[in-house]
């Protein structure tokens, strides 16, 4: 840049020299006042202008002379100060292109600060120097600016299940899983008007953000009750899904045992914006208000370094514990790690015996110092678990949100996941479902099912891809699983074909035995599968055992006739299979996603169904946009 600028004043210099040997002409006053315009300006730019990239064109003139034809000055999309004067126009040419200048940051309606993210041709000004008359002004080519800022989201990149064949792998076993943050976070995407990446998707994680009115155990010596249902898939006419209903006991809120939580939070640099630590300590705030004088809440920051922000308080002292909330500002690089040790030795310090014994972590989940190892990170929090303490971890933010982190996190930690968006969700998490949230009424819960190969011929689970154990896991009660809430609803779904009917994806193997079994030799012929299940009480360490089979006259023959939970469910989980890419779902749409859930909404009190419906037909607008784009790209 210095060495162009250089040339440039070296050729002014050769031009004007014959003009300054000549003798001096006094100029008429109007002509003067043009040729004064034409000067160059050595003062400052405005504050609202950007940066400047000069260039010098240079044009042969009538006496081989070269002559300083004009310097182009070029900007982003940025435009100057409103407080500077108006720039009259030397013109016609001039005129048009200052109001083009004029007109652009009215036609991207956005603020100076956010006007370089438009992703629009760069704009250009010219300001000649004194140019013989006639010479047309040069302009540089167009550059286009980046359009959106970095996206750093972490998320865990999972297959998912694949068809098997009962004959060979008949046996499937999983952990259980009443995470939700994929939904939230999916809803937030979508509503930032994109698609989201398939690995955000986990559709377990859609089904369970729904209360399916499962009926609830009578008292607390059974903590849960188990719901199975049957009937037609609604994406192939040749299959049929099979549900796996879970509800928790339901304690009354009164009987809520006594609560110690550490709420450890984040307050470095990157949680500086409104949908991170703001809307972070407004959630806090909410579930402030329905502490006890028996609860007891600590408040643990972590940035470069971690910190006390307040001792182990009594709930009662509501405006003491809302003080410290609202005293917090973010700054600094983020060490996660320590906070989470110093969190857990303040819930420790604050023990309550057979009380809830909670941290809550708040975070984007962007550890960028001190431990940052994923798998060491989840070592930590393994170890952590051992006392007695579980872990929730609550999401905030985009942009470096780290999802992976979060939610295995809260698996390692004996605990659940949830991503904030918005305070209603915040809402819903910390106060509709609190009791779920905080208090856990079994751990380590597994599901095995067996299918029987004389009625189903393959089978499918649709979602918890990274729930997946092996089946000798099953009962070693070393292995972690999931754990189940108060009042948690917890659903999962199987996609199966019956044994000599269509649907079937794979052909029967040629050199094995009949994969069929006869309805005369079994005395289990009228089973269509036999349900396990094992779970901890939250104090114990050893599982209970609960079985159950599955009839084949529970098959339901039509949709119609299935239940109104069983069809809202089926149609979660065929909206989160679409945003994966749809490998099973034949011609399903999304159309068809609302059809189905727009008549099983039933009762919806606090507008999640209908907000659902919603979030389908703006999926499906923005499923188009896209296919548009593409095909658009490939006829070009």
């Amino acid at each position: 840049m210095k060495r162009h600028i250089i040339l440039v004043l070296m050729l002014l210099a050769v031009a004007l020299l014959p003009a300054a040997c000549s003798t001096p002409k006094t100029a008429p006053e109007g002509e003067q006042a043009n040729l004064d315009q034409t000067k160059p300006s050595h003062d400052k730019p405005d504050a609202g202008q950007q940066p400047a990239a000069i260039a010098g064109a240079v044009e042969k003139t009538t006496n081989g002379l070269a002559t300083i034809a004009e310097i182009s000055v070029e900007g982003d999309a940025a435009p100057q100060s409103t407080n500077a004067a108006p720039v009259e126009p030397r013109n016609e040419e001039h005129k048009m292109e200052v109001e083009q200048r004029e007109k652009l940051p009215q036609e991207a309606g956005l603020a100076d600060a956010d006007r370089r993210s438009v992703a629009t041709p760069l704009v250009k000004r010219t300001m000649p120097l004194a140019a013989p008359t006639g010479i047309a002004p040069t302009l540089l080519p167009d550059i286009r600016y980046p359009s959106e800022s970095v996206d750093r989201e972490n998320y865990a990149h999972f297959a998912e299940n694949p068809v098997l064949r009962v004959a060979e792998q008949p046996v499937s076993t999983f952990s259980i899983d009443v995470d939700t943050g994929s939904y939230t976070n999916t809803r937030r995407i979508l509503r930032e008007g994109r698609l989201p990446a398939r690995d955000v998707v986990r559709v377990e994680e859609f089904i369970n953000y729904f209360n399916y009115d499962y009926p609830a155990p009578d008292n607390r010596s059974a903590p849960f009750n188990v719901i199975t249902e049957a009937g037609p898939s609604p994406w192939n006419s040749g299959t049929y899904l099979l549900h796996i209903g879970i509800k928790g006991y339901e304690a009354p809120t009164a009987t809520l045992p006594p609560a110690n939580l550490v709420f450890l939070i984040d307050v470095s640099g990157s949680m500086l914006s409104a949908d991170k630590l703001p809307l972070l300590k407004k959630s806090l705030q909410l579930l402030t208000q329905k502490l006890r004088a028996q609860d007891k809440i600590a408040i643990v920051v972590y940035a470069g370094a971690s910190g006390v922000v307040l001792e182990p308080t009594a709930g009662s002292e509501k405006a003491v514990i809302l003080s410290a909330l609202e005293s917090l500002t973010a700054g600094g690089s983020t060490n996660g790690a320590a906070g989470i040790r110093l969190a857990y030795l303040k819930a420790q310090q604050a023990f309550i015996p057979d009380g809830i014994n909670r941290v809550i972590l708040a975070t984007d989940g962007d550890f960028n110092v001190g431990t940052i190892s994923f798998e060491a990170l989840k070592n930590l929090v393994e170890e952590q678990r051992k006392s007695g303490i579980f872990l929730t971890t609550l999401g905030f933010g985009a942009g470096n949100y780290n999802d992976q982190l979060m939610e295995q996190l809260a698996d390692a930690g004996n605990g659940n996941y949830a991503y904030i968006d918005t305070l209603m969700e915040a809402q819903k998490v910390l106060v509709n479902e609190m009791d779920s949230t905080l208090n856990t009424i079994a751990k380590d819960v597994k599901i095995q099912i067996e299918f029987n190969p004389a009625v189903v011929a393959e089978y499918r689970l649709i979602g918890y891809e990274n729930r997946a154990l092996r089946r000798e896991d099953f009962n070693n009660d070393k292995v972690d699983a999931g754990e189940i809430g108060a009042g948690h609803t917890v659903t999962a779904i199987y996609e199966i074909s019956l044994t000599g009917k269509a649907g079937q994806l794979m052909d029967p193997l040629r050199y094995q035995a009949t994969e069929a079994v006869s309805d005369a030799t079994t005395s289990a012929a009228n089973e269509l599968a036999f349900l396990r299940l094992r779970y901890k009480k939250p104090d114990s360490g050893v599982s209970t055992l609960i079985e159950t089979p599955v009839l084949k006259n529970q098959i339901v023959t039509a949709i119609g006739k299935t239940s109104e939970r069983y069809q809202f469910a089926a149609s979660v989980a065929g909206f989160g299979q679409l945003l994966r890419g749809g490998r099973f779902t034949q011609n399903y749409s999304y159309a068809d996603v609302v059809t189905m859930a727009v008549k099983a909404k039933g009762v919806d009190r606090y507008g999640y169904r209908g907000e659902f419906v919603q979030l389908v037909e703006l999926a499906s607008t923005l499923s188009g946009s896209a296919k548009a784009v593409a095909g658009e790209q490939a006829v070009n």
